[in-house]
Parts: C-alpha cells; structure tokens; sequence
C-alpha cells in the first residue's frame, strides 16, 4: 500500500480550474485558438519557477501504474504536457520509446532531451497519423477525447493520471474521462500516495459502437 503522506499541498482556483476541465473534455468549442494561446503563455512564463515552485517531486502514483494498470504495448509512448520532464524518465524506461509533448516551448526547453524527443504541439491537435501512437500517459492536463481516440492505436492504453488525486487542479473522475472518449472503453484505476491513476484501453473487441460503454474495476493500493 502506497499511503498518502502528510503536507499535501492544495492549489488555489482548483474548483474553478476543474469546472473549465469538464468543460473541455466535454465540450470540444470550448478550447479555442484564443485560449490555446493563453494557456501557452501562462506556462511559458512559469517554466523558470516551475521545478522549485510547483512539480509536487512524487513518482509514486506514476510507478504504482506502470506497475499493476495492466501490460503495456510496444511501441511510442506520447507523455502529454510533459512540462519539464518530472515523469519522463521512467515514462523512457517503460516503453519503446517515449516523446514528450508540450504546449510551451519554454517547458520543452527545460526537459532532458536526453530522455525523450521534444514536441511543441496543441494536444487538441497532434501532427501525428490515426491509429499510431501505442500509448498516451496524461498527467495533469487538459482531456483532448477525440484526438486521444484518433492517434491510439486499437491495443493502446491511456494513461490519465492527478498527481493530487481529486484535489487536483486538472482532475477528471474516471466515468467522465471515459464517457467522454466515446464507444466502448474500460479502466483499472487505484489511489497511490497523493494522488489516482486509471489505465483505460478500448474494450477486447475493438468495436466502437454508437453508445458509450463506460466500465471501471478499482484496484486496491
């Protein structure tokens, strides 16, 4: 078991943040150029401080998926938001290969190039071809459905991840994270130190049908 150790910080605006979440995962419009381009900018200017005044420095819930959220694919693994590289690491030593991809450039900048290829990309819109990314790990971003949907491979696993659990800023509970994907989709999801993980994959049979199917199973930290 993976207990939630004391000091647990809470971000400030989180209820507010969250509800523009919701919102983007489930209402497409809403992420537009305009906010693109202010959220780009807001972490282009906290990239410097980022590191000492806002990475949490815990692994624990990312190692405690990687290691009972089910086999993982071979193949490119795309860490979404990747920000300065805090998860790339093991990210590189869990898969094939691993990209990191983010929104600010000064982000990138600051991340080992070392470790993984660096991607300045929106993730509402990803300059990569349908069906061909094995895995696609989410911490703490901006749920993009359709376009996560799109570059998954039908074997592909997401990984979507709140390094504070429901305290959050980002955080999306697993049904809407599901329903949210469309067709048919399944999870096993598990508390680790401060923060949830769920593992979600397309359901055996790689149909997509017209209704979403949203199970989830709960594993035990």
């Amino acid at each position: 078991m993976i207990a939630e150790p004391a000091g647990k910080p809470v971000p400030e605006g989180g209820v507010e943040l969250r509800r523009l979440a919701r919102q983007i995962a489930t209402e497409p419009a809403a992420w537009t150029p305009a906010l693109a381009t202010l959220v780009a900018g807001l972490f282009e200017e906290m990239a410097p401080a980022w590191d000492a005044e806002h990475a949490t420095g815990r692994l624990d819930f990312l190692s405690d998926s990687l290691a009972r959220g089910g086999p993982l694919p071979e193949g490119v693994c795309l860490e979404l938001g990747s920000g300065t590289g805090q998860h790339t690491a093991l990210l590189a030593g869990a898969f094939d290969h691993a990209v990191a991809v983010d929104l600010a450039r000064q982000m990138l900048t600051r991340a080992p190039a070392h470790l993984a290829p660096r991607l300045q990309a929106d993730a509402a819109r990803l300059p990569l071809a349908a069906r061909s990314i094995a895995a696609i790990v989410c911490i703490d971003v901006l749920l993009f459905p359709s376009e996560i949907a799109r570059v998954l491979r039908e074997d592909g696993v997401l990984l979507w991840a709140n390094q504070l659990g429901a305290e959050g800023p980002l955080f999306l509970d697993t049904p809407t994270v599901l329903a949210a994907l469309g067709g048919s989709w399944q999870a096993v999801q598990a508390e680790a130190g401060w923060g949830n993980w769920a593992v979600i994959r397309r359901r055996g049979d790689h149909t997509t049908p017209t209704s979403p199917s949203t199970s989830c199973r709960t594993t035990t930290t």
